[in-house]
C-alpha cells in the first residue's frame, strides 16, 4: 500500500496537487483507526514524505480549534504546537498525557518530514516538482525556494514551547512525564 501511494503521488505532474488530493482521501480513515500502534506504524512506514506531510497537516488542521489559512511551513507547524489540542478517538483508557504524547510524536514527524521535503536531501529538496522538473533541479543544482514562514527565530520556538508547557500545565495538573518533556527537547 504504501508502495503504491509513493508511486501515485510520484507519477503526477504535480507531485504537490496529486498528494493533497491523496491525503484528501486518506484522511478520513486515519481518524478512525483506533490504536496509536496502529496510525504510527501508518504513518511511519509512508514511503512518500510529501504524503506523510499533507496527511499531517490535516490532522493538525483537524485538531485546531482556529484553523489557519499559513502554507505548511516552520511557523505553521509552532502554530500547531500552540493550538492543536487531541481530538482523536481512542478505543481504549489511554491516559490524558498519552495522547499529548501521542500528539507531539506527530508533530516532530511532520518537522522532520516537512524537513526533508524542503532542506535535508540533494535529492528529496524538490520533492514538490515533478520528476521532470526534478531531474532539471538537481542538474542546475536549484536550491530549494524557502518561504516567508519559514524564517522563525529561537525566541519564537521558546516562546510557544513555553505557551505549549503552560497549557499542558493546565490540562495535566500534575508534572509532565519524562516521555512529554523528551519529545519537546526534541522538538526544540
Amino acid at each position: 500500500l504504501q508502495r503504491m501511494l509513493s508511486i501515485a503521488v510520484e507519477v503526477d505532474k504535480s507531485p504537490n496537487c496529486s498528494s493533497c488530493k491523496i491525503a484528501d482521501v486518506i484522511f478520513p480513515f486515519i481518524l478512525n483507526i483506533p490504536l496509536r500502534s496502529q496510525r504510527e506504524a501508518f504513518l511511519n512506514t509512508m514511503e512518500s514524505q510529501l504524503l506523510r506531510c499533507k496527511l499531517l497537516e490535516l490532522l493538525f488542521q483537524h485538531s485546531c480549534d482556529v484553523p489557519t489559512s499559513l502554507p505548511l511551513s516552520l511557523a505553521k507547524i509552532l502554530y500547531f504546537l500552540s493550538h492543536s489540542s487531541v481530538l482523536l478517538q481512542y478505543q481504549d483508557e489511554t491516559a490524558t498525557w498519552q495522547r499529548w504524547d501521542e500528539m507531539l510524536q506527530y508533530l516532530s514527524l511532520l518537522l522532520m518530514s516537512y524537513q526533508n521535503v524542503i532542506l535535508a536531501f540533494p535529492l528529496a529538496e524538490h520533492l514538490r516538482s515533478s520528476l521532470n522538473d526534478r531531474m532539471d533541479l538537481i542538474i542546475q543544482k536549484a536550491k530549494p525556494k524557502l518561504q516567508d514562514s519559514d524564517n522563525i527565530s529561537h525566541l519564537d520556538i521558546q516562546l510557544k514551547i513555553e505557551d505549549f508547557i503552560s497549557r499542558m500545565q493546565q490540562v495535566l495538573g500534575q508534572p509532565f512525564p519524562l516521555q512529554i518533556m523528551e519529545k519537546l527537547c526534541m522538538l526544540r
